[in-house]
C-alpha cells in the first residue's frame, strides 16, 4: 500500500485545528503514514524527501483571507518543480477548515490546490472544507477538562464509598452532545478516509460544526478572549513589528 503523508499547514506552535484534523485523520488512514509540519522555510526540504517515496500527499490547512496560507505558497513552488523533476504523480486531498460558520468559505482555497494539482501534473482527488474549526478546539479543551473533573469525581466517591457511575453517565452524555455537534466533521472524516484508502477522488464536500450562527459567535468569541490571555494578552501582536522572513517582501508605496 502506498504511503500517505500528511502536512500539517497551520503556522501556530500550539492549539492548531489543523494539528488536530490532521491526527484525526491519520487514525482512519491504513498503511504507511508520515506526519510532517510545514511552518518556515527549514521545513520544505523534509517534507520534499518524504514525497519521494509516497503515493498519496494530504494538506490540512486553514483559511487565510479566502486562501492558502502565505507561507504555503512558495513550499506550493518548490513542490511544482520537485514533482516535475522527478517524475511524481501524487494524488492531492486536502481538509481545510476556517474560523467562519460555513465550510462552503473554503472553496476558494480548494480552487487554488485544484489548479495547483493542474500545473504541476499531480492527480487531484478533492477533499472537505470545515466550517466552525475554532469550536473543535472547544471541545476538546472541554473533553479534557470535562474528563479530569470525572476522574475527580469518581475517586473522591469511591473514598466515601458513594456511587462511581453517576459522574461516568453524566461524562457519557455530555460526551454524546459534543459528537452529535461534530458528526457532520466525522461523517465526511470517515468518507475522506475511505477515499483516501482506495486511492480515489472524494470530490469536494463541505460540513460545519451542528451550532446555531447565532450560539456559534458567543463560543468563538469567548474561545479566542481565552486564547489571548494564554499566549500574552488581549492585544498580542496589535503593535508588533512586522519581521518578513526570505520569502516575504514588503510593498512600499512607490510599488518597490
Amino acid at each position: 500500500m502506498e504511503k500517505t503523508v500528511l502536512i500539517n499547514c497551520s503556522p501556530k506552535r500550539r492549539l492548531s485545528v489543523s494539528g488536530f484534523l490532521m491526527r484525526c485523520a491519520g487514525i482512519l488512514i491504513r498503511g504507511k503514514k508520515e506526519y510532517l509540519q510545514l511552518r518556515t522555510p527549514a521545513d520544505r526540504e523534509t517534507i520534499l524527501e518524504a514525497l519521494k517515496t509516497a503515493g498519496k500527499v494530504v494538506f490540512v490547512t486553514p483559511l487565510y483571507v479566502d486562501s492558502v496560507p502565505s507561507h504555503m505558497l512558495p513550499f506550493l513552488r518548490e513542490m511544482e518543480d520537485f514533482c516535475r523533476e522527478n517524475g511524481l504523480r501524487l494524488k492531492v486531498y486536502v481538509i481545510a477548515n476556517n474560523g467562519f460558520i460555513e465550510g462552503k468559505q473554503n472553496e476558494p482555497l480548494m480552487r487554488v490546490m485544484e489548479n495547483f494539482c493542474a500545473r504541476a501534473g499531480l492527480e487531484w482527488c478533492g477533499g472537505i472544507g470545515i466550517g466552525g474549526g475554532v469550536m473543535l478546539n472547544v471541545e476538546r479543551i472541554m473533553i479534557t477538562v470535562m474528563f479530569g473533573l470525572m476522574l475527580l469525581q469518581v475517586f473522591f466517591g469511591a473514598v466515601r464509598g458513594e456511587d462511581v457511575l453517576g459522574p461516568v453517565l453524566s461524562f457519557g452524555r455530555s460526551l454524546l452532545g459534543l459528537v452529535v455537534l461534530a458528526c457532520g466533521i466525522i461523517t465526511f472524516g470517515i468518507r475522506l478516509a475511505y477515499h483516501i484508502n482506495k486511492g480515489t477522488d472524494a470530490g469536494k464536500k463541505y460540513t460545519r460544526i451542528m451550532l446555531p450562527s447565532f450560539i456559534f459567535i458567543v463560543f468563538a468569541d469567548i474561545f479566542f478572549f481565552i486564547v489571548s490571555l494564554l499566549q500574552g494578552g488581549i492585544f498580542r501582536g496589535w503593535f508588533s513589528r512586522f519581521k518578513p522572513d526570505a520569502d516575504c517582501s514588503i510593498i512600499t508605496e512607490n510599488g518597490k
